[in-house]
């Protein structure tokens, strides 16, 4: 209990600052052309619980102690990118969804084209965001390098490519677990691996922040496969049922529900085992690990 107590007091000071950089290296949203800064920002600034970056800062904190405007502006620099992706799902050609964060979605308060503008142009300032870092030049291209390859055609857009066209077939197992690994993991994967990169960790090091990223994703997102049958619309912010509407392809719909929890509860357990080596430094990463599988929203 002491443990989740101090992971929602860390939780909330480390998302002000997140919120407080992105406000900061944004153009203000009366800035000409005003509808592209409205739109950038009200999908970024809708809510949202920053566990991409926060994940960013946490994996830092095991091989550094003090935080710096660094690896804040990396970790907002994952938000920038996620929320791309999340204003990119909603569209009608793609997920077709109206809310997102318990409010309407991008595309539905400014129109579809406008949506995917803000989207494209995240996806810019998060590259634009790392490309300001104050480190090495060998480091900073190492990141921006990852990012590209992490969040391109061989992961997240290979993902949602394999999401789309898998609607309604009857896939193998290796596939649901590439759709989730490329279009959920990599993402968690970039920010584990950003935060040992910042953290000076060692090649071995990162590595292994890379494995725990993976097992993290795909227990984060078999959760939420789970919880678009079992959640409630007012606790996820968005709809429920699409997956099945949809005929997505998920893990309770290869595996079967009861066989799905038990691969994310499988997950969790070997991600906890890779941060076993990091002692107290990782008590506040193993309880957000634990939260996946608790979650509600």
């Amino acid at each position: 209990m002491q443990n989740q107590v101090a992971l929602k007091k860390d939780i909330k000071e480390k998302r002000e600052l997140i919120n407080m950089m992105m406000d900061r290296f944004l153009p203000r949203k009366d800035d000409y052309p005003k509808e592209i800064h409205k739109a950038m920002r009200y999908t970024l600034f809708a809510g949202g619980k920053r566990f991409r970056p926060y994940l960013t800062i946490l994996c830092f904190h095991l091989f550094k102690k003090k935080l710096n405007d660094e690896v804040i502006k990396a970790a907002s620099a994952i938000e920038f990118l996620h929320t791309y992706t999340l204003i990119h799902d909603d569209l009608p050609e793609i997920d077709n969804d109206d809310y997102r964060r318990g409010k309407k979605t991008c595309h539905v308060m400014f129109g579809s084209d406008i949506a995917l503008l803000a989207g494209d142009a995240l996806l810019i300032e998060a590259f634009n965001l790392v490309n300001n870092l104050e480190t090495a030049a060998d480091l900073k291209i190492n990141m921006i390098n990852e990012m590209a390859i992490l969040c391109g055609e061989r992961g997240l857009i290979a993902g949602q490519m394999m999401d789309i066209i898998s609607e309604g077939q009857n896939v193998t197992k290796k596939t649901v677990e590439f759709i989730h690994i490329n279009k959920t993991a990599k993402l968690l994967q970039l920010c584990t691996k950003y935060g040992a990169m910042l953290g000076d960790a060692s090649e071995a090091e990162v590595k292994k922040m890379e494995d725990f990223g993976k097992k993290l994703g795909l227990a984060f997102q078999i959760t939420d496969d789970i919880l678009d049958i079992e959640g409630s619309e007012k606790s996820l912010g968005k709809t429920i049922g699409k997956d099945i509407e949809e005929k997505k392809v998920t893990y309770p719909s290869v595996y079967g529900l009861d066989k799905a929890k038990q691969l994310a509860e499988k997950n969790v357990k070997d991600a906890l085992k890779i941060l076993n080596s990091y002692g107290e430094r990782s008590i506040l990463l193993k309880e957000l690990t634990l939260y996946l599988l608790s979650r509600k929203s």
